[in-house]
């Protein structure tokens, strides 16, 4: 079978070169280089090495995936002619991609590859900076960087930022996370006679010269968690703290039945910003959602009974599951197909495509009454219980309110109450009709109250007056003032 022996050549010099690997290149006739840019290229050539290299199809695309796939092409091609020496900077197994394509079709029994040595460029990185491995780091693809994959608590190498368009994707990315003035390190051709450091604050990292193939990036781990104060793990670390035995004693009180009250306050906040478009207020309300999510997880996990991944994991496997037409095979043409789907999945999901005993059992307890009854008649519709066109709903209203008329002259308290929450029953129906979400109207309202009145009571003290001195028409003129300027 075609052989290809891959080789490393090392971070720096020649007299850092294995000797194995020095004596392989030269007694081999057959040598690829996948790049002549390496420091000891042109010490190999001066000891009569001879080889080829690759970095004309670097020229020929636009994508690296392009690049890597045309090698390994033209390897295994020239392999077919006898064995080969294919040599990479630092060492074969790390980022390597070519290399890890080749190791593939090895397995795939297409081709055999050996792997020779070679020194990894992470050693002499490490010296250059002065920093110890064994406290944790990550080594990234500057080319596919992605800022979920971040850990700032953790060293970071970056390679491959080997020019100034990378470096500016590499410096947005992590100024997503890191201060715009954090001090990195730019280390080019490490541990050989040109190596390059270069102290610099994220923000500067495009505007560096002399970027190359052998150029990496190292950023510090971050110290202070005031720092990191974006990433999860840290939000996760302060809110296991206030729990802890030396953490908060309010915190460490909660229950999940104490904390229930917040919830739907945090929620309902949350709605109020969003109605006003809020950006900020949003930011800071969903937080404070995020917050109460925290607290019952961590309770969770403090009582053995689950953790906050747990939670993750289910909520991400639920939308994967329900989303077949993401991330799996069923087509979909519309909304409509879409929540169909999610519907049928959620009824396998509880054993099975037969409708439960009672179909309103599922819908929370917990419910605002408004609310409630919206789910409860949506239920009911998709039973087939429902009028036919809006109509219905219309005259069960005017019916409603009839009832409550001849209850008010009644004087039967009990009979008024239970009559005015047909009305409001009804109501939600007609409001099901037009797609009005009850809550979200009846809340818009509340704003639209809030704001007016607010307006009344400007207008009121402005007066020197007290509210009792004013007549209700005067109070209403006020009010009209308000509609005029339309005030929601």
């Amino acid at each position: 079978m075609n052989r290809i022996t891959i080789v490393g050549l090392g971070a720096g010099d020649l007299e850092q070169l294995p000797l194995g690997v020095y004596r392989l290149l030269k007694e081999s006739e057959t040598i690829f280089l996948r790049t002549k840019e390496h420091p000891m290229v042109m010490d190999l050539a001066a000891e009569g090495v001879v080889f080829h290299s690759f970095d004309e199809i670097y020229e020929k695309h636009d994508r690296f995936e392009q690049v890597y796939e045309e090698i390994t092409e033209v390897l295994v091609s020239r392999a077919e002619a006898g064995p080969l020496v294919y040599a990479v900077p630092g060492h074969p197994l790390v980022a390597e991609k070519t290399v890890q394509l080749l190791l593939e079709l090895d397995r795939q029994g297409k081709i055999e590859v050996k792997v020779g040595g070679g020194q990894s460029f992470i050693d002499a990185l490490f010296a250059s900076v002065g920093a110890d491995p064994i406290d944790g780091f990550q080594l990234l693809d500057g080319t596919c960087l992605r800022f979920q994959d971040v850990h700032m608590n953790q060293q970071l190498i970056i390679g491959q930022v080997y020019d100034a368009f990378i470096a500016s994707e590499v410096k947005l990315t992590l100024m997503e996370l890191y201060p715009y003035d954090y001090e990195v390190v730019l280390v080019t051709a490490a541990g050989s006679k040109e190596e390059k450091i270069e102290r610099i604050p994220l923000v500067e990292l495009d505007r560096a010269a002399g970027l190359s193939n052998l150029t990496s990036l190292y950023v510090p781990a971050v110290k202070e968690m005031e720092t990191a104060f974006k990433q999860y793990g840290t939000l996760r670390e302060i809110i296991a703290t206030l729990r802890g035995p030396d953490g908060c004693p309010w915190d460490r009180e909660q229950t999940h039945q104490s904390l229930k009250k917040y919830l739907i306050e945090e929620t309902y906040e949350l709605l109020e910003a969003i109605d006003e478009d809020d950006i900020d207020h949003m930011i800071e309300e969903l937080g404070d959602v995020l917050l109460q999510v925290m607290l019952h997880a961590q309770i969770g996990e403090d009582e053995g009974m689950f953790t906050m991944e747990e939670v993750i994991e289910s909520i991400a496997a639920k939308m994967v599951r329900r989303h077949p037409h993401v991330f799996g095979t069923v087509d979909v043409e519309n909304t409509e197909q879409v929540k169909a789907n999610w519907d049928k999945i959620k009824q396998q999901e509880k054993g099975g495509s037969q409708e439960p005993a009672f179909m309103l059992k599922d819908i929370a307890k917990g419910m605002p009454a408004l609310l409630k009854s919206y789910e409860y008649q949506k239920k009911a519709a998709k039973a087939g219980f429902d009028w036919r066109d809006p109509k219905g709903a219309w005259d069960k209203v005017w019916e409603e309110l009839k009832e409550f008329e001849k209850e008010v002259e009644n004087g039967n308290e009990t009979e008024i109450k239970k009559e005015f929450g047909d009305i409001l029953f009804a109501l939600v129906n007609v409001a099901r009709f037009y797609n009005v979400f009850p809550e979200e109207a009846l809340a818009m309202t509340n704003t639209k109250f809030y704001r007016r009145f607010s307006y009344v009571e400007e207008q009121v003290r402005k007066s020197g007056k007290s509210f009792k001195e004013f007549t209700l028409e005067e109070l209403d003129a006020f009010w009209n003032e308000a509609k005029k300027k339309n005030i929601e």
